[in-house]
């Protein structure tokens, strides 16, 4: 379980294809390899992933996760190689603080950035650059995007300030486009998103009542 505050940016450092559709990612981190226990779930790019091995060497800090053939398949993990820099969150601990929403880390799917517009610092927001991201996303999946809803892409919790069709946008603030891998995103890159949970089971109970 996450929410989709973000604490490193992770680089991947090698990516090697192994027989049954099994990916293994090393993964460079901040984090301080000893204290991640192998088997602990560390949400990758909003993809929540096991921890099979640790270790520190000159190039710093890493942790390696294996990745199934189901995850290749719905997530933007198969498109990840030496160099991706990807969001990093460890496991909510109880006593944590909730500052995002309820994450699992269960990608639904692959959205699209299909614009991006920002707005510099000036007289009237001296705190810096703003941007304003919006995403296009499977047919299957725009029911359960709402206007102030929450949803996670590339595992950063955000507020959905937009909503058109199968089209939504989010507004990102200084801070978050200095910590996480947003600054550098553009139109046309794929992304990996997870809806609101509640929404989710919302869905499935009216469903399952017929509505």
């Amino acid at each position: 379980m996450f929410t989709g505050i973000v604490t490193d940016i992770g680089t991947i450092r090698a990516a090697t294809s192994h027989g049954k559709g099994l990916k293994r990612l090393v993964i460079a981190t901040a984090y301080d390899s000893a204290t991640i226990a192998l088997g602990a779930s560390i949400a990758c790019a909003g993809t929540c992933l096991t921890v099979v091995e640790t270790g520190r060497d000159a190039g710093g800090h890493w942790f390696a996760v294996d990745a199934a053939a189901e995850t290749l398949a719905l997530t933007t993990v198969g498109t990840w190689q030496p160099g991706t820099r990807i969001n990093l969150e460890r496991a909510l601990k109880i006593g944590d603080e909730l500052g995002g929403h309820i994450v699992t880390g269960h990608v639904d799917g692959i959205a699209t950035l299909i614009a991006r517009e920002d707005f510099p610092a000036d007289a009237e927001a001296p705190w810096g650059a703003t941007a304003r991201f919006t995403f296009r996303v499977p047919p299957a999946l725009k029911a359960f995007i709402a206007v102030k809803g929450s949803v996670a892409v590339d595992g950063t919790s955000l507020t959905v300030n937009t909503v058109e069709d199968d089209t939504f946008s989010v507004l990102l603030i200084p801070h978050t486009l200095a910590v996480t891998t947003w600054g550098a995103r553009q139109p046309g890159d794929a992304i990996n998103i997870e809806v609101d949970m509640m929404a989710r089971y919302a869905a499935r109970l009216m469903d399952a009542r017929g509505g």
